[in-house]
């Protein structure tokens, strides 16, 4: 949430609550009017659901940025099931490559880091994903 909410305005809110939320923003990209429609599910929210809801969100979207912290091992841990059940939801209906951005945050936490840069890059690289690493905070 934190990152999407920097996103959205430019700042930074560092407490949220287990809230899921749909957000619509205007943006201009290599001078093109682009919306985006950003739905933001809390990890803890997704754990305690079924696999319906999930699967819904996974046909609405048509792109997926999964966010982990570097500072906690079991979020980046979920991510290769997370892609594997996006993928075989979205490519199996399409030939298309679906857009899969794995971005770990805290990135000014550094002194807190249990999952390195190089693990995440590999982990992208292995999935055929985009990486990043960012703090929502800076």
């Amino acid at each position: 949430a934190a990152l999407t909410v920097r996103f959205l305005t430019r700042r930074f809110i560092g407490e949220y609550g287990d809230m899921e939320f749909i957000y619509s923003h205007n943006l201009t990209v290599d001078g093109r009017e682009i919306l985006f429609h950003i739905w933001d599910v809390p990890s803890s929210q997704e754990q305690a659901e079924d696999g319906s809801s999930e699967e819904k969100r996974i046909q609405w979207a048509d792109s997926f940025v999964l966010v982990y912290s570097i500072c906690d091992r079991a979020s980046f841990d979920i991510l290769p099931l997370k892609i594997q059940f996006i993928k075989a939801a979205k490519e199996g209906q399409s030939q298309e490559k679906v857009p899969i951005v794995i971005v770990g945050n805290k990135r000014d936490l550094h002194h807190q880091r249990v999952v390195s840069s190089e693990e995440g890059r590999l982990l992208a690289l292995s999935l055929d994903c985009g990486f990043y690493e960012v703090s929502a905070a800076e």
